[in-house]
């Protein structure tokens, strides 16, 4: 994210420029190359090591569908719905699957297939940051249901992120804040994958910043 001050009337894709290419191109940089067998090493002995670079990346596509369409849809394309929109089937299969906020492994399993569904998702959040200027970000907001498992939340997104004065489990996002937690999650998980990759004793490719939750104290930030 740019730590610039960015006018109310900006574009919103300045407030976020990650999601024009950089996410996705440092992440296929990191899986390129890969062996089967790396792309599926998992370990009991770090609690980021127990999914798989592989099961990593699913996840971090399917968060995109979720946050960028399956939670809301048109309320975030109220121009209509993108060419690149999943069907209703389809994004059962990307958000709702058996393997726990992964894509379905039984059609997302190839990791090119994998990229281009992460790819996919993020020309979803691009499409919704070329609608929005840095002032709408802030005033739009997206009702969820709190059900208490993600404390820290609170500790990181502050007025972006307020609960319901009626309803206690009702919380409601700003379009920014939705976008500031995708930003988040890429990072936290590519961080993972870097780790994966170095228990294995391989490379990583780039250097992934530490902030957001990975910056909260107690964060797990150990390496092999």
């Amino acid at each position: 994210m740019t730590s610039e001050r960015i006018s109310d009337e900006s574009p919103a894709v300045l407030l976020f420029p990650q999601f024009e290419s950089e996410l996705y191109r440092t992440a296929a940089s990191e899986v390129a190359g890969l062996s089967e067998d790396q792309l599926d090493f998992e370990s009991d002995k770090w609690g980021w090591s127990k999914w798989s670079i592989r099961r990593h990346l699913s996840h971090m596509a399917s968060g995109n569908f979720r946050w960028f369409w399956q939670r809301w849809g048109l309320q975030m394309f109220p121009d209509g719905a993108p060419p690149n929109a999943p069907s209703d089937e389809e994004t059962r299969l990307l958000t709702q699957s058996n393997y726990d906020r992964r894509m379905d492994e039984n059609l997302y399993w190839d990791i090119e297939v994998i990229l281009q569904k992460l790819h996919q998702g993020l020309v979803l959040g691009q499409a919704i940051l070329s609608r929005e200027t840095a002032g709408s970000m802030q005033s739009k907001e997206f009702e969820f249901s709190d059900d208490g498992k993600w404390p820290w939340f609170y500790k990181i997104h502050g007025a972006g992120l307020r609960r319901d004065t009626e309803v206690n489990t009702r919380i409601w996002f700003s379009l920014e804040t939705i976008f500031r937690h995708r930003y988040y999650e890429h990072i936290t998980h590519l961080y993972n994958i870097q780790r994966i990759k170095l228990a294995q004793g391989l490379a990583t490719k780039s250097e992934v910043p530490i902030e957001g939750y990975m910056a909260l104290a107690g964060w797990d930030l150990s390496k092999p």
